[in-house]
């Protein structure tokens, strides 16, 4: 019991903590992703996928619950390892310029996390809670007409978007390497982690994207 609190302890141990609530994110955005996706079909499609869901009751809050422990968990990793390797180093753990194999979404883990932490709070406010905590009778599929159809938010989801899909594509390679991948997979992983990255990236833009345009195409 003890060398297993060691090994959760340390920095292995916290990498693979992150890989794996990590890897979590990455699937409930994308099943996330397929759910919204139903928007394309029309507000009834949407509305009843939502319906859908919030008639799954514990099951749902269960589930919502465990989201909120992982990103507890995901964060508060990611600072402590951020604050271990500025004391080892004895320096800023920010890098200053590209070095080799470094990568755009590399580089930037350091500024996509806050902002995705900073994201989620502010969907949390603006689709969440509404509905669970202040009883909004709104559709949902009316909260994001009006959300998506103001130029401003709209343009706010699809950079946050963009910003995702740039963190998962370093964090899926991230979390392979953190879980021991095979030597010979990596150039296949790596690949699948950038063209995962893009899907959700992309994905997302596109609906924020498809509600603006489509306000003003009936206007």
């Amino acid at each position: 019991m003890n060398r297993r609190l060691e090994m959760v302890l340390s920095s292995i141990g916290k990498k693979e903590i992150m890989a794996l609530t990590g890897l979590g994110f990455v699937g409930f955005l994308i099943v996330h992703l397929a759910g919204n996706f139903t928007l394309l079909w029309g507000k009834d499609a949407f509305d009843g996928y939502a319906e859908k869901l919030e008639s799954l009751g514990p099951l749902i809050w269960a589930a919502e619950a465990g989201m909120v422990a992982m990103a507890a968990f995901h964060v508060a990793t990611g600072l402590l390892l951020i604050y271990r390797n500025w004391v080892a180093r004895g320096q800023r753990y920010a890098v200053k310029r590209f070095e080799g194999g470094q990568t755009w979404g590399s580089w930037s883990m350091r500024l996509t996390g806050p902002w995705i932490l900073m994201f989620v709070v502010v969907h949390l406010l603006d689709f969440t809670l509404p509905h669970k905590l202040f009883g909004e009778t709104d559709k949902l599929s009316q909260m994001v007409s009006t959300k998506f159809s103001n130029p401003v938010w709209a343009g706010f989801y699809i950079v946050s978007a963009i910003i995702v899909g740039l963190h998962m594509s370093h964090g899926i390679w991230s979390a392979f390497q953190s879980l021991g991948v095979s030597q010979s997979r990596k150039g296949l992983l790596r690949d699948a982690a950038s063209v995962v990255g893009i899907i959700v990236g992309l994905g997302f833009t596109s609906l924020a994207a498809f509600v603006l345009v489509n306000h003003y195409m009936q206007q």
